[in-house]
Order: C-alpha cells, then sequence, then structure tokens
C-alpha cells in the first residue's frame, strides 16, 4: 500500500524559510522519481518540483527557481523541500506525489504566507 505523509508546513511571514518533509512507504522508494505540488485557494493542482530516483537530476517551476531545493534521502524513504525567500503567492497546500500529476500522493501539509 502506497503511502505519502507530509510535514513541516506552518505560517510564515514573507522572506521566510520552511522545510517541508515527506516519508514514504510501500513501493521501492529508489525506482522512482518524486513530486512536489501545491494548491492554492480557488487553483488548480500545480506541478512544483521533481527529482530523479538517483537525486541527481532536479526541476523547477520558473515560479520557485532559485528559492526552492528538493532533495532526498533513499536510505530514509523521504523526499523534502526547503523553501526560501517565501512569499504571499506560495501559500498553498503542498504534496508530495509519486506522479507529476498528483494521482498518487499525501494529504498534503498547509503553508501559509502572510505578513
Amino acid at each position: 500500500q502506497v503511502q505519502l505523509v507530509e510535514s513541516g508546513g506552518a505560517s510564515v511571514q514573507p522572506g521566510g524559510s520552511l522545510k517541508l518533509s515527506c516519508d514514504v512507504s510501500g513501493f521501492t522508494f529508489n525506482h522512482y522519481w518524486m513530486y512536489w505540488l501545491r494548491q492554492a485557494p480557488g487553483s488548480d493542482l500545480e506541478w512544483v518540483a521533481e527529482i530523479n530516483a538517483g537525486g541527481g537530476t532536479t526541476s523547477y517551476i520558473d515560479a520557485v527557481k532559485g528559492r526552492f531545493i528538493i532533495s532526498r534521502d533513499n536510505a530514509k524513504n523521504t523526499v523534502a523541500l526547503q523553501m526560501n525567500s517565501l512569499k504571499v503567492e506560495d501559500t498553498a497546500r503542498y504534496y508530495c506525489a509519486r506522479d507529476m500529476h498528483g494521482s498518487e500522493r499525501g494529504p498534503g501539509t498547509q503553508v501559509t504566507v502572510s505578513g
């Protein structure tokens, strides 16, 4: 049974930082690309970042390039998203997923950026 559980969300001020983490189980983690997605109120689910199975290749949506860093620990079956210089428009529920469309994703963790 595939399980993904996100944590680390919080309310922060603009310019702040957060690190999200996702604990994964139920499949061979180091065989899969992993993804972070987000959904803001009233908006569609949006792909944010991805990392390949070995952790050496990453990609980001333009809006977060240079501010967010995706990483993974294949020994611990975890994937993380370091978020720096947070902006109000980063406010969303963040999900980790096994596919880029989020059909297999966790319950999410809420990130709220406000002054």
